[in-house]
Parts: C-alpha cells; structure tokens; sequence
C-alpha cells in the first residue's frame, strides 16, 4: 500500500525535477548572452552585465546536473524492483533511447541551423560534421549509468531490504571530500572545458560527480536517507552553500583547478541538502500535472524554443543581462506549452 510519506516524497522529487528543468532553461537563456559561446543560437556581449550571467552559470554547472544524477539514481532500484534487469533495461533503452536519437537525428537538424548559416558548408555536410547530443548528452550518460546498474544487480541481486540508516554528519563529510580528490584527480587528465567529440559530453570534467550522485541517489533509495534529512542539516547546508560561493569565484579568477574541485564538491553537496529538505518541508504538495508530466519533455525539447526565441529577440537592443530575463522570462511557459503540445501526438507519451 502507497502510504501519504511516500505519495509526499514522491510529489517534492518531482516538483524539483520540474525547478531543475526550469533552471536548464533559464541556464541556455543565459548561455545565448554571455561570454561563453556554446548554444545554438549566440550573441556575443557587449556590456559588462554578460559577467554576471557568467557567474550564475558557473554556479549552475556546478550542481544542477549532478542534482539530476542523484534524483536519477533515486528512482532506479524501485524501477528494477519492479521490472527485473531485463525488462528494465529494456524500458530505459525505450525511454531514454528514443529521446536521445529525436534530439539527434530531429531536433538537431532545426536548431542546428544558425550555425550552418555562418559556417559556408553545404547543409548536409555541416548536419554530419556537427553530429552531437546537446542537452541530452545527460540521457547518453543517464542510460550508461542505468544499464551498469542493471547489470550489476543481475550479477549481484539484492539481499533484501535494507533497514533505514540515519545520515551521518561525518558521512557526508567524508563524501565531500572524496568527491573533492577524486575531482581534483580526475581533471589532471580532463581538465574544465574537455569536450569528448565522438560522446558530445561538453562537460566531462564532471563525470566523477555524475557518477558519485547517482550512486549517493541509489544508496539513499535503499537507506531512505531523504526522509531523515533534518531542517537543521538543511540549514546549515544553506550556510556552507552561501559561504562556499566566494571561495569557488575567486578559486575560477585564479583558475586553481584544485580550488574549484573544492569549491564545487562542498557547493553541490550543500546545494543538493538544502533543495532536498527546502522543496520537501516547503513545497510537499503536488504540482499542477502539467508541470510534472511535461518536465522530461521540455529537457529535450527546449533547444528549439530557446534558440528560436533567441532569433526573434535579435533586434531587441538591450543589455546582455537584461535579454537574458527577458528570453527565460517568454521561454519557460512556451517551453511547456510546446512540449504539452508534443506530447499530445499520438504514441509521444510513451517515449516523451
């Protein structure tokens, strides 16, 4: 039987994968105007105000994506409960399969073309060369991560249910600072700014953080770790969250690579807490079905929005700040309304 705990934990993960998404919007919308050209449609700035967009980008990058992996994660064992490895691996090669080559094949070809016009290729050399997953290179790695999960709990079933552990201060300091090394380690190899061409991950210098939150995700699953997240951790998650950003900015002037590492695990770790018990004592209820149902959607869907609203707003003279709020500000609703839309085709519910 469903009990209200778990119809209420249920509901806040997925108000907060709806504020997520959101903030994947919103983070393109501030690609589009700052002074890092890596979105389909670009306008270099020319203002100062770009900097700050620079900055909640980079605070961004920080954690949200890993928060997606842990969320991710969550869901994962209950899913393979149900289905068994096979039929599990199966349903995510569907669900996030399917989605990945639409972007790919689909949604690639509309969004890719303010980049074909300035590139003097013929449309369909360029559509072949400029092969890569965008936003969705998240469902590439989410899929790997699933499929490994999968196989391992073939090999090595669960032993049954594991008792509830309360989560321990010093646990969650060891995490951050395991995080922290195996970060700091990892980037000696692949350094911020890595792109892997033939993957298309533009952000493989967090991979050790996508894997460790989808693994703290699993764990927290089994261990019902979220439910014992207190109000006084949430809070002086905010605390450690607040007091971290100027260390992590000042860490990115110096470009101190074992600085950011640092910076980025408390960050993301201290984030992630207080999201967790924020949405989970503040925002229980469920959100409008539109919002949750659609969410998954407008992720893959929202580079078409996004860079067609860009286009359209290019005769807005404005600072670079200002044309971001403005661009997120008309992108989120039609973010949802398009995906709504999408949505409503025949057999789109399956996959999307």
């Amino acid at each position: 039987m469903t009990t209200l705990a778990t119809r209420t934990r249920l509901s806040y993960l997925d108000n907060l994968r709806v504020g997520l998404t959101a903030l994947v919007v919103l983070h393109h919308a501030a690609v589009t105007y700052s002074h890092i050209p890596l979105w389909y449609y670009y306008e270099a700035p020319r203002d100062d105000s770009a900097t700050a967009l620079d900055v909640f980008l980079a605070l961004n990058q920080a954690y949200f994506m890993g928060f997606f992996f842990l969320i991710a994660g969550y869901f994962t064992p209950g899913a393979l409960d149900r289905k068994g490895a096979g039929r599990f691996a199966r349903d995510r090669l569907v669900r996030l399969g399917i989605p990945l080559l639409l972007f790919v094949i689909v949604v690639r070809a509309a969004v890719g073309i303010p980049g074909w016009s300035v590139s003097g290729l013929p449309y369909a050399e360029y559509y072949v060369l400029s092969w890569d997953p965008g936003p969705t290179w998240f469902l590439e790695v989410l899929l790997v991560f699933s499929l490994v999960y999968a196989l391992v709990r073939r090999l090595r079933p669960e032993p049954g249910p594991v008792a509830a552990q309360p989560l321990r201060g010093r646990w969650i300091l060891a995490f951050v600072v395991g995080l922290a090394v195996a970060t700091a380690l990892w980037r000696l190899m692949v350094p911020n700014g890595t792109y892997v061409p033939v993957l298309g991950l533009p952000t493989a210098s967090y991979l050790p953080q996508y894997a460790a939150m989808f693994t703290v995700g699993v764990l927290a699953y089994r261990r019902d770790w979220l439910s014992g997240l207190t109000r006084r951790a949430g809070r002086w998650a905010w605390v450690a969250a607040v007091v971290a950003v100027p260390f992590g900015l000042f860490a990115y002037v110096l470009d101190d690579q074992v600085g950011i590492a640092v910076f980025e695990a408390v960050f993301a770790t201290a984030m992630i807490i207080g999201l967790l018990v924020l949405f989970r004592e503040r925002f229980a209820a469920p959100w409008p079905s539109l919002l949750t149902a659609n969410a998954f959607a407008v992720y893959v869907l929202h580079a078409l929005v996004i860079s067609a609203l860009g286009i359209a707003l290019s005769g807005l003279v404005a600072p670079a700040i200002v044309k971001a709020v403005v661009l997120g500000a008309l992108g989120l609703p039609l973010c949802w309304a398009f995906a709504a839309a999408v949505r409503a085709l025949p057999g789109a519910k399956k996959v999307l």
